[in-house]
């Protein structure tokens, strides 16, 4: 795919993670696309419980809907747009279904998963052929973790890493 077809799809993210912030959820959406169309999105949900779920990802939501595809499409054709770099624990998910390439907006200086060294990996993971584009439309994702992480009612990962990260960075 094409840049253009990048920022395409990254913008439908980009809205999905505006509905979840809306929310006062953290602002991750996710979408995956195949031949010209969408298949599956998420939200990341439940940052707002007394003990948030670290495992209501965007990515992993949107996953459970690529499994359940029927027919399932080619997995190395599909791409998976999210607004953060997916996390470690989202990163092993979408090396293991197969998912060709991986696209982000905003990389997560805290926890993000892309860039770890893959060779030091066990074979499931490493040997998993993967493409990772990052930077697209990361300003506009920017924005949206910059006004999370300013809003003095959401508690998810402020005090962070990844939330001084985000409030330092122009915008």
């Amino acid at each position: 795919m094409t840049l253009p077809d990048h920022e395409t799809y990254m913008q439908l993210a980009l809205a999905i993670a505006r509905r979840a912030l809306d929310k006062d959820e953290f602002p991750v959406g996710c979408v995956v696309a195949h031949a010209g169309r969408v298949v599956a999105r998420g939200e990341r949900i439940n940052t707002q419980k007394s003990v948030p779920s670290e495992l209501d990802h965007a990515e992993i939501l949107a996953l459970r809907q690529v499994e359940a595809l029927d027919p399932a499409p080619d997995r190395d054709g599909m791409v998976l747009y999210a607004t953060l770099e997916p996390c470690l624990m989202c990163y092993g998910a979408i090396l293991i279904s197969g998912i060709g390439t991986v696209v982000y907006a905003y990389e997560d200086a805290m926890g993000g998963g892309t860039r770890c060294n893959r060779t030091l990996l066990p074979a499931l993971y490493r040997d998993n052929p993967i493409n990772v584009v990052p930077g697209v439309c990361r300003r506009q994702s920017l924005v949206l973790f910059q006004d999370y992480f300013r809003r003095p009612h959401t508690a998810y990962w402020n005090d962070s890493l990844l939330a001084e990260y985000t409030l330092d960075q122009p915008n």
